[in-house]
């Protein structure tokens, strides 16, 4: 059984600092693309951060500068590290996963990742 599990959701007062992982497991492929998306209260899901496994990151802008995308191939854990926060980051965080070995350039996009975690709720206070 395949499955990814986010932990390290909290609340933080703005210009701080979380770091988010996810674990996977039962995973085989060397050749994935790893993904965090967020779900901010009343909106869409969007993609923020993507890491291949030949190591190509992409961020969206909203995040760009602040936050951090990346792997514990040991660990098979993915890390987002989210420094400066503002109170738009409120949302709930998921770790995401496809099978591929070439990922699109720019933010990930939702309909191309099959597995995804339950989600962590991040919420960020002024």
């Amino acid at each position: 059984e395949v499955k990814l599990m986010e932990s390290g959701g909290g609340s933080v007062q703005a210009g701080g600092s979380l770091r988010l992982a996810c674990v996977a497991s039962g995973f085989n492929s060397t050749d994935y693309c790893l993904a965090w998306f967020r779900q901010p209260p009343t909106k869409e899901r969007e993609g923020i951060a993507k890491l291949s496994s030949g190591g190509r990151k992409a961020y969206a802008d909203a995040v760009k500068g602040r936050f951090t995308i990346s792997l514990d191939n040991a660990k098979n854990t993915l890390y987002l590290q989210m420094n400066s926060l503002k109170t738009e980051d409120t949302a709930v965080y998921y770790c995401a996963r496809r099978e591929d070995y070439y990922c699109n350039g720019g933010p990930p996009v939702e309909d191309e990742y099959p597995f995804w975690g339950q989600g962590t709720q991040v919420t960020v206070s002024s």
